[in-house]
């Protein structure tokens, strides 16, 4: 059964920095994109950054442009999000997920992705 574990979420003041992890197992995730996305209290699910399987491609929202870095190590089956320059409005929970290679593939679309995590807290103060 594959997995998906994410942990480095905490508490941070704004403009701090934090980095997330997602460690994968029970599957060949070097050959998935991979994708962070965040639900805010209240708020609908919310895309965050994507990666194509080789590190080659990455995608953000405007929101997150310049202050947030995808990136991957398919020898460690483990994907990054680096969030700098924090603002409150990045208080959310972070969900990793992880698309198939027998599947089509929208960076931004949550239906993309087969597999999730369990979600990692971050709260930014103001």
């Amino acid at each position: 059964q594959a997995q998906l574990v994410e942990s480095g979420g905490g508490l941070v003041q704004t403009g701090g920095s934090l980095r997330l992890s997602c460690a994968a197992s029970g599957g060949t995730f070097s050959h998935y994109a991979m994708a962070w996305f965040r639900q805010g209290p209240g708020k609908e699910r919310e895309f965050v950054a994507a990666i194509s399987w080789d590190g080659d491609d990455t995608y953000y929202p405007d929101s997150v442009k310049g202050r947030f870095t995808i990136s991957r190590d398919n020898a460690k089956n483990t994907v990054y999000l680096q969030m700098n320059s924090l603002k409150p409005e990045d208080t959310a929970v972070y969900y990793c997920a992880a698309n198939t290679p027998h599947s089509a593939w929208y960076p931004s679309n949550a239906d993309s992705y087969y597999y999730w995590g369990q979600g990692t807290q971050v709260t930014v103060s103001s």
